[in-house]
């Protein structure tokens, strides 16, 4: 019915119809009315369709009108994601966004300007949101606080409004005191001149106690701990019908036998559920064959099942600082789909034969089952690669590395962008507290596996568009002509060369020259804040960080329910409707995204009860930090040890008075005539942090000695907006990790 509505609404003699006559129109019988008012009400949540005045119904789009999803910054501006393919982003000024939130489902107005007779200059995409359709989440975390005469509630989320009213509350289980954190419930918000009115739901206990940090992520994210009792029941039927924790022989007919190859999985160290697995024979003189080997999940999980319900909410694994949020329970996640060695385990596989020189030469697809032979860490499988082999497990460790950097090379030749940054692991304590902070390289260990996951996800990719069947892609779209131009002006203002952005060749060569300046790393950041975030979508845009026109999710069908769906979709006979795939795409791109943050702000709460333990003792510590930004206030710097960003504000150096000088981009010392610029590196100490706000200041450490100064008094609200970045970009916005991409 929602096509032949559209289809309707989009003829050219259509006249704004309501439900009467659109009954006619449609030629329903007077039955289907309620029928007809359900399909017209989803159609409107979704900002197909829009109710006029009258309640008259017209497309969207007739109006100027376009649905999708709204972005929020810290500073207040929003971006949306229209639903539509080929639209591009639409920014939104904060005095445009109305009473929008995060995430929000709106239907916003776009811009258009009269060019007249003069030539067409492409302009920012811009609009107005003028009606919310559907809030993606109405409860949130953040401390109790009391006002003259009522009470509020400060939300975490610098993104939210200030202060949220609510009663006195009740029969919520504890009493809440003055500053304890707290969820709430935001009830009614009619305009931007009042503040939102909501009633606390949860008491979560004071923000200092422990385990509140991180209970207050998970209930910020909406992430769910337990799974419903029916999900539980299910993988507990599937793993109890197996006593040995293997498939049965049954379910191993018809498949490819590949139990004698020497397969060997390599996850990070404290990884437990194991989806990819690889394997690599000479075949014949000069060419090799390559068996990319991936749980099979969808042998178990079955579409529409109770497992795959949850698994479609859920939309991801969500791996925070402390624990994993799973999107399948255990039984399968860590043992039953698990690639573990020394088991019989169910895969789907992709076959490639290689050429010696890295290039495919064919591929094919087909269900197999392994028996893996050994499990490497990326720490294990380096160290093998460091010495001479020592078996014929080693032996093929050493060629499937020799195979995957010949790969990685014709990659980077057909376009690649190297966008690689090191990443933070952080460790903890038996009380959540910081242990330390284990920097992690994307090294051979992780190349190796990396090249073969890329390779698989692209052929996969192929084979999808070749049979023309509905399905999930990975995209990564171009980065808009004027950010790239921005940050070209940008790049040529210190003196660095910088052909067309826009010319791919130009970019590789500036990423290349990057690599060799002292200012490279700060301007290289500069780029990656340029591009678009990659997301999921039913047409096959392809990646613009990878140079590939055919990209997909295949690898991680354990913690992806996009690689679920492609799996699927590949093997199975039964294809996805288009529109079902549309909303799973959309779906699970939000909940990529809502787990992207928990993850950044759950590392973000234990940093910052890390550093202000530091202020508390006394005993800040010194890091090595990067210079990325100068102004006339102070300057911002990335602290690669924290994995997280902040202002040194030029109050914090009391010993010097620093200019802005325009002109050259630098700051220099009055009396000192000193001199700090971009790509400088300094040694810095916290200074000064606040929670609310998620704000942190650093200071210059003093030559020879740490300074323990406490920070003057000063006003918050004096300080400019965006001062803060969760972290050095590292592999969730760089396009060649390991299933990030």
């Amino acid at each position: 019915m929602e096509s032949k509505i559209l289809r309707l609404l989009g003829q050219a003699d259509y006249t704004p119809s309501n439900v009467p006559e659109l009954i006619s129109l449609l030629h329903l019988q007077p039955n289907q009315q309620q029928e007809l008012q359900r399909c017209l009400l989803g159609m409107s949540t979704r900002g197909l369709i829009l109710r006029t005045k009258g309640n008259r119904y017209i497309q969207s789009r007739v109006a100027d009108l376009i649905p999708g999803v709204i972005q929020i910054t810290r500073g207040g501006r929003g971006f949306v994601q229209p639903d539509e393919a080929g639209i591009g982003e639409i920014g939104i000024p904060e005095n445009a966004t109305d009473t929008a939130m995060h995430g929000d489902r709106v239907l916003v107005r776009r811009d258009v300007r009269a060019q007249g007779l003069r030539k067409s200059v492409p302009a920012e995409n811009t609009g107005a949101v003028v009606r919310i359709l559907e809030r993606g989440r109405t409860q949130f975390v953040g401390t109790l606080q009391k006002g003259r005469q009522f009470l509020f509630v400060t939300p975490d989320d610098p993104r939210l409004p200030s202060a949220i009213h609510v009663p006195e509350p009740r029969d919520v289980g504890r009493v809440a005191h003055i500053g304890d954190k707290v969820v709430v419930e935001i009830l009614q918000w009619e305009s931007r001149q009042t503040p939102p009115e909501g009633e606390i739901i949860e008491v979560l206990g004071a923000p200092d106690a422990e385990g509140v940090d991180m209970l207050s992520v998970l209930r910020h994210y909406a992430l769910a701990l337990h799974f419903p009792k029916n999900v539980l029941a299910e993988a507990n039927s599937i793993a109890k019908s197996r006593p040995d924790n293997q498939p049965s022989a049954e379910e191993a007919k018809g498949r490819i036998d590949c139990r004698k190859h020497n397969v060997v999985t390599i996850d990070p160290d404290d990884a437990r559920d194991f989806d990819d697995a690889i394997c690599l024979q000479r075949h014949g003189k000069d060419q090799w064959k390559l068996w990319v080997h991936i749980a099979d999940v969808s042998h178990y999980v079955k579409s529409g099942s109770a497992l795959d319900v949850e698994a479609k909410k859920r939309g991801n694994s969500t791996y925070l600082v402390d624990r994993v949020i799973p999107m399948l329970p255990e039984a399968l996640s860590n043992e039953l789909c698990s690639l573990k060695p020394g088991l019989d385990r169910l895969t789907k596989c992709v076959e490639f034969v290689l050429s010696h020189e890295g290039k495919v030469i064919s591929s094919k697809f087909c269900a197999a089952i392994i028996h893996s032979k050994r499990r490497y860490t990326y720490k294990a499988a380096f160290t093998a690669l460091q010495k001479a082999p020592a078996d014929e497990i080693e032996q093929m460790l050493h060629d499937a590395n020799d195979m995957a950097q010949r790969i990685r090379g014709h990659r980077f030749d057909n376009g690649s962008l190297d966008l690689d940054f090191p990443e933070n692991k952080i460790r903890l304590d038996e009380h959540g507290k910081v242990l330390r902070i284990e920097r992690i390289e994307n090294d051979i260990s992780h190349q190796l596996i990396e090249e073969y996951m890329l390779l698989a996800n692209e052929a996969v990719a192929g084979r999808l568009m070749q049979l023309d069947r509905p399905a999930v892609y990975r995209v990564h779209e171009s980065p808009k002509e004027k950010r790239l131009n921005d940050y070209r002006e940008d790049v040529l203002s210190h003196r660095v060369p910088c052909g067309n952005l826009n010319h791919r060749p130009e970019v590789q060569k500036l990423l290349a020259k990057l690599g060799t300046l002292p200012i490279g790393q700060a301007l290289k950041i500069g780029f990656l804040k340029s591009l678009m975030r990659a997301r999921y979508a039913v047409e096959p845009l392809g990646h613009y960080g990878l140079a590939k026109t055919k990209y997909t999710h295949f690898t991680s069908p354990i913690r992806r329910y996009a690689d679920l769906v492609v799996h699927r979709a590949l093997f199975d006979k039964v294809e996805l409707q288009v529109s079902a795939a549309k909303q799973i795409a959309e779906h699970i791109s939000l909940t990529e995204k809502n787990s992207s943050d928990a993850e950044r702000d759950s590392k973000e709460v234990k940093l910052y009860a890390y550093l202000e333990a530091q202020l508390t003792a006394k005993s800040p510590q010194p890091y090595s930090a990067l210079v990325t930004d100068v102004r006339n206030f102070g300057f911002f710097v990335d602290v690669s040890d924290l994995g997280m960003s902040g202002l040194v504000p030029l109050s914090a150096i009391p010993d010097d008075f620093f200019m802005l000088d325009p002109v050259r981009e630098h700051l220099v010392g009055r009396h000192s005539r000193r001199i700090i610029k971009l790509g400088d590196r300094l040694t810095v100490q916290i200074y000064k942090l606040d929670r609310f706000k998620k704000q942190v200041d650093f200071q210059l450490v003093k030559e020879g000695s740490a300074t323990t100064e406490s920070p003057p008094k000063r006003d918050w609200q004096d300080r400019p907006k965006k001062t803060f970045a969760a972290k050095v970009p590292g592999s969730k916005k760089s396009f060649g990790k390991r299933r990030k991409s």
